[in-house]
């Protein structure tokens, strides 16, 4: 146990994420949580790391300043209690940190705005500037304009962009449950047995994963599990823990076994990452068996006799999806060719694309290089 968790001991730049159940209950803000947040922060920054910290809890803090007894039912009801609560969350983080003689820095973001690679370096080169120069950034998708098409959903997945984004070694979600159970506790029984790691996510463990029980909270068990794996792809483990328990990020950083730690997996190069986890496909190809195994078992990039099916509307550039005759997605890339032409080559030969099109912009309809394979089993 105690090699295992030398990774989080070992971790330099670390990425914790604190849920609105662990900031507040029913609605009703926890201010030693706060306090206790920045402390420990702020000593595993004095001691040379470097943390970024992702946080929900305006729309918790917005519904009570609205004197809501729940988080909003509507959409638009959602975004303003975001835009009341998080004037008051930055300034209440601002406080707390400054009392340990440490700046932060507010970043709000949007699956929208990280969708699209530039905007996702932009950001990329923000929060590692800020720590750089010793701040801690405090990231939050930005309730305030998102809508549920564009929305992460959780803060979970958010993390575990923000672990690709900034190379982080190590991903820790503060949650309101000391980790990942055997199957979910229940009220005034004992709680079951705890996973102290796992070492890949199995469907006995998705299966232990229960569902939120907070109805200020987005995500549950399974948007963690989801968060492990995507951090596991980026070189990162995760920990799940109990963010009310008494100097919990500082004990998961000294490599205390505490909580479930989910282990990293292989890198992925950062771009493919974005490709798999964070770019929204504008539409899919779906390419026959001999293409499917060429991709998958040899490597190879995607040419247009192999792609039997386009549908959506993309333009060059654009991310899609690969799906088998099934409709089984198994890859995604960026597409050369806009949906139109790849409609027109379709099933043709590499020397039959300038002829259809009257240019070229090479054989691949998706190159190898602009291409990731998805699962966690499949070595890029």
């Amino acid at each position: 146990m105690a090699e295992v968790r030398q990774v989080a001991r070992d971790a330099r730049r670390i990425v914790v994420k604190v849920g609105s159940g662990v900031l507040s209950n029913r609605g009703v803000l926890r201010q030693r949580i706060f306090t206790e947040i920045a402390r420990q922060v702020s000593e595993l920054c004095d001691a040379g790391r470097q943390v970024v910290l992702v946080s929900s809890g305006s729309i918790a803090m917005g519904s009570r300043t609205l004197g809501w007894s729940h988080p909003g039912r509507s959409i638009p009801e959602k975004q303003a209690a975001a835009a009341v609560g998080q004037i008051g969350l930055s300034e209440l983080y601002r406080k707390r940190f400054a009392s340990q003689g440490r700046q932060v820095a507010q970043v709000l973001v949007t699956r929208s705005g990280l969708d699209h690679r530039e905007r996702f370096l932009n950001a990329r080169r923000t929060l590692l500037t800020l720590l750089s120069l010793g701040v801690v950034p405090v990231v939050n998708e930005n309730d305030t304009v998102a809508t549920e098409e564009i929305r992460f959903g959780d803060n979970d997945s958010l993390s575990a962009t923000v672990v690709n984004l900034v190379a982080a070694d190590l991903l820790v979600i503060l949650t309101d449950v000391d980790g990942l159970h055997v199957h979910p506790p229940e009220p005034r029984k004992r709680k079951p047995t705890l996973y102290g790691v796992i070492e890949s996510i199995t469907p006995e463990i998705v299966r232990a994963a229960g569902g939120s029980t907070s109805a200020f909270g987005r995500g549950g068990m399974v948007t963690k599990l989801a968060a492990a794996q995507s951090a596991a792809r980026s070189g990162a483990a995760t920990v799940v823990c109990n963010g009310t328990t008494r100097n919990i990020i500082t004990q998961v950083a000294s490599g205390e076994p505490i909580g479930t730690l989910f282990a990293s997996g292989s890198r992925l190069a950062s771009r493919k990452h974005w490709l798999a986890f964070t770019a929204h496909p504008r539409g899919r190809l779906v390419v026959d068996e001999g293409a499917v195994h060429a991709l998958v078992e040899r490597g190879r990039s995607l040419l247009p006799a192999g792609i039997i099916g386009v549908d959506g509307s993309f333009g060059i550039g654009d991310p899609v999806s690969c799906v088998d005759e099934r409709q089984r997605e198994f890859a995604r890339g960026l597409a050369a060719y806009a949906s139109a032409d790849v409609e027109r080559i379709k099933g043709a030969s590499t020397r039959s694309i300038t002829q259809l099109l009257g240019y070229s912009n090479g054989d691949e309809v998706i190159h190898r290089d602009d291409l990731v394979l998805l699962g966690s089993d499949v070595q890029e």
